[in-house]
């Protein structure tokens, strides 16, 4: 049975990634939040592969926040923009080294369900959201692949409300895809010549 404590991490996320998608700056204090909470809620729950998950997303929520506000060209705002296809091809290799490695250790050594799975979209997570700290645009197809994972895997795992919340996290992903998109489209059409 949820708790007040999960629906307000989990409304604390909807609403992240609402203002991550508009490229508003107040998604990192939102989405800090959340992660606090959800480290509660997993530690309740005894879900302790989430809860380092989301310890690892309050260090990238708060590198997020700077990178946002101080990454920029001369320190300033950062703006959107795609990764070239050999940094690419590199984040590729982690996220391959990275699941095969953490589904092993998890096959191996813990009673995961879906060791594999599982570390498919923990891996993928953190990459993610690595990227959306520096505004690249492929952050969000990483989430939409998340987000179809874990719609299948909490299908699967019978947790049908949260399966419901990764299907809009989905939606969610894929207008940030878009909006995305669109305005690295328009920087670069501004851009002086």
């Amino acid at each position: 049975m949820p708790t007040v404590v999960e629906w307000t991490a989990a409304a604390l996320g909807f609403a992240c990634v609402v203002l991550t998608v508009r490229q508003n700056m107040w998604c990192w204090p939102t989405g800090l939040l959340q992660v606090l909470l959800y480290i509660y809620v997993f530690l309740s729950a005894r879900l302790y592969s989430d809860m380092i998950l989301h310890v690892i997303y309050v260090v990238l929520q708060v590198y997020g926040w700077w990178a946002w506000l101080h990454g920029g060209k001369d320190k300033g705002r950062l703006q959107t923009s795609w990764l070239s296809g050999r940094v690419r091809a590199a984040w590729a290799l982690v996220i391959f080294a990275g699941t095969f490695t953490w589904g092993f250790l998890m096959a191996r050594f813990t009673d995961a369900a879906l060791p594999y799975w599982d570390a498919a979209t923990t891996v993928l997570s953190i990459v993610a959201q690595y990227l959306l700290a520096h505004k690249k645009i492929e952050s969000w197809v990483l989430w939409i692949v998340v987000d179809i994972l874990c719609v299948g895997i909490y299908f699967v795992k019978d947790l049908h409300t949260t399966m419901v919340l990764y299907a809009v996290f989905l939606v969610l992903a894929v207008m940030g895809l878009k909006k995305w998109t669109q305005s690295t489209q328009k920087q670069l059409a501004a851009a002086p010549a």
